[in-house]
């Protein structure tokens, strides 16, 4: 996203011979255009070593490596890191996508507006400021492990305060980078095996490594990360496929976090429904307010269940907001190490590419430039959106609860039901068709009544009793 000045192309020109004597280098690979590009203005300091499917693996000098990220027109790093020769000329390949069990469904209204009332401003804005504060994270950093750490011990608080058994934090430590990755999980009451993964780097960069306060690049986004999560666990969440919530490490030296946790994922056929990426949530450069990105690592269905969620979601109300669409380009951020594996992954980003953020990778990279949390507010929503539209509530068949338990039965097509021993009161009926579809959705305030189904044709049907804290109910009932 950076353009070269006079004064930039000056210190490119007197450091070439500098990198040109520096032995140390990575493998990566890259746009092809870019590259060819790359290696015209540095003969001595990249190597072009295979060229497939409009990318190239390349090997580049550490020196130009940096002169690349800090120079990129678009966002990233402009490369993808790669740990051997093997390794980026085997990511040139396309890669085989994965089978999907996620139905792109909205079903969850109700709970998930009493979600996107209770996010609080104050909140991301403390935790950016909170980030800021380590002066740094680049990754070589001591500061940037113990952000980590410190991250993982406010997940911890959260989920200890909650008394939640099933949610549960790791450290993961990586092979290319002294920084860990941090995970949260919290675990599929029915589907545990299905995930549904949101995450952001942490880590942040700029010409001065001592000096890379990051609080949009990418604060915002773990602070938009950590607002999802404390509504969550207030409102009890419980997930039918399992969440996680993942802090990377090193994105901005080619995406190294996320690409060794993605290609653990794979190598253990884990099964992941669908990745979102948060990388830089903050600022408002654009007439719209969230950018949905199109190009090459961007799953177009996953994109489109995005924009579902805002048409029905955020239209008009307290909630509303606008989106449109632009493109990052090459591996611009973490979802495309998932792509990369044949995962669907999809990045909703602060601004339209080249009216973001300005002082990315800078030390003017600070809170004060936007000033306000609202905007990264947005993103909050549409990721608990996501999650609870994704995940599902969880479902407790009859048989699957000992202690709660419903009695129902039909006379004259007119549903009769008794709920006892409930964990959280009970909040609405919905009927479904054989085919998901919903028919009759009521409100209710007690645990024992009835429920009209005249206009419906004889069959069988599934009646889910939600209750407050999100989990589900089901029962079969046919109509005669």
């Amino acid at each position: 996203m950076k353009n070269f000045t006079l004064g930039a192309f000056m210190c490119l020109l007197l450091s070439i011979n500098v990198f040109a004597q520096d032995s140390s280098s990575v493998f990566a690979t890259m746009d092809s255009h870019d590259a060819i590009a790359s290696q015209e203005r540095y003969p001595d300091d990249i190597q072009i070593l295979e060229v497939r499917n409009n990318q190239s693996a390349v090997l580049l000098s550490n020196g130009v490596a940096e002169q690349i990220r800090e120079n990129v027109q678009l966002h990233g790093s402009g490369y993808i890191f790669k740990a051997t020769e093997e390794l980026a000329i085997a990511a040139l390949n396309i890669p085989v996508r994965r089978p999907v069990n996620l139905e792109y469904s909205i079903t969850e209204d109700g709970f998930v507006n009493e979600c996107l009332d209770l996010v609080n401003p104050e909140n991301i804005e403390s935790d950016i400021l909170d980030l800021q504060g380590y002066g740094t994270r680049y990754h070589t950093k001591p500061q940037a492990r113990q952000a980590v750490l410190d991250q993982q011990a406010k997940w911890d608080a959260m989920i200890a305060a909650s008394g939640r058994t099933d949610v549960h934090t790791r450290i993961y430590e990586h092979d290319n980078t002294p920084m860990p990755s941090v995970i949260l999980t919290m675990d599929g009451a029915n589907n545990p095996d299905e995930y549904v993964i949101i995450g952001g780097h942490i880590d942040s960069t700029s010409w001065d490594k001592d000096d890379a306060p990051g609080a949009d690049d990418n604060a915002s986004g773990i602070a938009s990360l950590n607002e999802m999560v404390r509504v969550l666990l207030l409102k009890e969440f419980v997930p039918n496929r399992t969440i996680e919530v993942m802090a990377f490490a090193a994105e901005e030296i080619g995406l190294v976090g996320s690409a060794e946790i993605a290609e653990h994922y794979a190598d253990n056929n884990i099964d992941v429904a669908a990745y979102v990426q948060f990388d830089m949530t903050g600022y408002k450069g654009s007439a719209e307010d969230v950018y949905i990105m199109t190009d090459y690592y961007n799953s177009d269905s996953l994109n489109n269940y995005l924009a579902a969620l805002m048409d029905h979601y955020n239209t008009s109300g307290d909630h509303a907001f606008t989106y449109g669409y632009s493109e990052c380009g090459y591996g611009c951020s973490d979802h495309a190490s998932w792509a990369s594996n044949g995962y669907d992954a999809a990045m909703p980003f602060e601004a339209a590419i080249d009216e973001d953020n300005p002082n990315i990778h800078s030390p003017y990279d600070t809170y004060s430039f936007f000033g306000t949390p609202e905007h990264a507010t947005k993103f909050t929503k549409l990721g608990l959106q996501f999650l609870i539209e994704a995940a599902k509530p969880q479902v407790l068949g009859i048989n699957e609860s000992a202690e709660m338990t419903v009695d129902i039965f039909v006379a004259k097509k007119t549903l009769n039901y008794s709920l006892k021993n409930l964990h959280s009161p009970l909040k609405e009926i919905t009927v479904y068709n054989a085919s998901g579809q919903v028919l009759a959705n009521e409100r209710v305030e007690s645990e024992m009544g009835l429920m009209d189904l005249k206009n419906y044709s004889s069959g069988f049907y599934i009646a889910k009793f939600v209750l407050e804290n999100g989990q589900v109910l089901s029962s079969k009932l046919i109509l005669n």
